[in-house]
């Protein structure tokens, strides 16, 4: 089962109905009501990064978020965000590439299931949220910039 196809089930037990459409707008996805909307002419990984993004939406949004001047709105839209990174994009993940000797971003995101771009706004909005190093667990660390993990036990650095 892809990582697009879990989504979808998760989608389910949330009450949410996901549908492929074309779209006129440069939107990838859109949510009203209890249904989703995903591009249909994007690639897989594409949607299920847009698919997280939209079900966070559901979790943690209420209302029309298109009118992005209200900061209240950029907020909740960052929430969503927040969310998709964390389903796709869980820190715990990352070290398990470690494990794996995933080297490489493109490497990883294919590892993941997400697009590079994705990979490196999660990255991004993690090093806001955690700073330079993260803590996993009391063996790990997670450099964010340069994408790296420090095994304590190891004490070897791994470059992504």
């Amino acid at each position: 089962m892809s990582i697009y196809d879990k989504l979808i089930a998760d989608a389910a037990s949330y009450g949410l109905t996901v549908v492929e459409k074309h779209f006129k707008s440069n939107a990838r996805g859109l949510i009203k009501g209890s249904k989703i909307g995903i591009r249909k002419d994007m690639l897989t990984v594409e949607k299920a990064c847009a698919l997280a993004e939209e079900i966070g939406h559901n979790r943690t949004s209420i209302g029309d978020l298109l009118d992005q001047s209200d900061v209240r709105k950029r907020k909740q839209e960052s929430r969503a965000r927040q969310y998709a990174y964390e389903c796709m994009i869980p820190l715990g993940r990352i070290v398990q590439a470690y494990k794996m000797r995933i080297f490489g971003r493109y490497e990883l995101a294919e590892f993941l299931g997400v697009s590079e771009e994705f990979l490196q706004s999660a990255i991004d909005r993690y090093t806001e949220k955690f700073g330079i190093y993260v803590k996993y667990n009391e063996r790990y660390t997670i450099k964010l910039c340069p994408l790296e993990v420090i095994d304590k036990y190891r004490y070897k650095y791994i470059n992504r």
